[in-house]
């Protein structure tokens, strides 16, 4: 069974039949986490890198930044017997599209802040297909773990 993950959202999966997907991924980043001893996953897709320029969207739409959305993904995963220690991870997206001149850069920002967050926090990141400017789908099978990813224009491929 498909679990779709929309923009801004995170939905965790503990059945061996599900599958977590999320679509589109440009400058967002889509980020996969796994636990193969409890068979539990989790898929995120935030869309800016920092919380602080808008507090009230942040606690309506937790999942939309990555400092409010990445520690409520770890919390809510370790309730359903996760261990960061054995968690695989994925990241994906961080693309430079919409924004030709590079003024924002959010896709590099997005990049920067789950790298300053997963460094902090010792989480190390397993494969991850990050920038460019494609956008990508990522899929996580929840029983065997495998992570696809599609590029627009490339097809899919295992990560």
């Amino acid at each position: 069974m498909k679990l779709i993950v929309g923009i801004s959202d995170m939905k965790i999966a503990t059945r061996p039949d599900e599958e977590l997907i999320t679509y589109s991924l440009g400058s967002c980043i889509g980020v996969a986490l796994w636990d193969p001893a409890v068979k539990v996953g989790a898929l995120l897709h935030y869309m800016l890198p920092d919380s602080s320029i808008d507090k009230e969207k942040a606690e309506q739409k937790p999942f939309m930044f990555a400092d409010t959305g990445v520690p409520r993904m770890f919390k809510d995963i370790y309730k359903q017997g996760a261990l960061k220690e054995r968690m695989k991870v994925y990241i994906v997206g961080g693309a430079q599209v919409m924004d030709d001149s590079g003024l924002f850069n959010i896709g590099a920002r997005n990049q920067m802040i789950i790298r300053k967050m997963f460094w902090k926090n010792n989480v190390t990141i397993t494969k991850e297909d990050v920038g460019g400017a494609v956008n990508r789908t990522i899929t996580l099978n929840v029983g065997t773990g495998q992570v696809k990813l599609k590029i627009s224009g490339q097809g899919e491929v295992e990560l």
